[in-house]
């Protein structure tokens, strides 16, 4: 089974090698017929510390690293 990828802004990078990154998806509602935002936060994995607060950046889905973490940070989103 592919892992899965997804992309976010970095919220916080307060912890050590752990980033909080904030996911957004827009679906149509089934009844209003509006679109509607829905954003998570992921915790995840970034061994060399690179990223900050505000960075775009690629997760991907592996296993369990502590009890929160199960994704790791691909890398940085390129800017338009």
């Amino acid at each position: 089974m592919p892992k899965r990828i997804l992309q976010g802004v970095v919220v916080s990078d307060k912890q050590e090698k752990t980033l909080v990154v904030k996911v957004e998806r827009r679906f149509t509602h089934p009844l209003l017929k509006k679109t509607v935002r829905r954003s998570k936060n992921y915790h995840a994995h970034d061994e060399n510390q690179q990223f900050k607060v505000g960075d775009q950046v690629s997760i991907e889905e592996t296993k369990p690293i502590s009890k929160l973490k199960r994704w790791t940070v691909l890398g940085a989103e390129a800017k338009a």
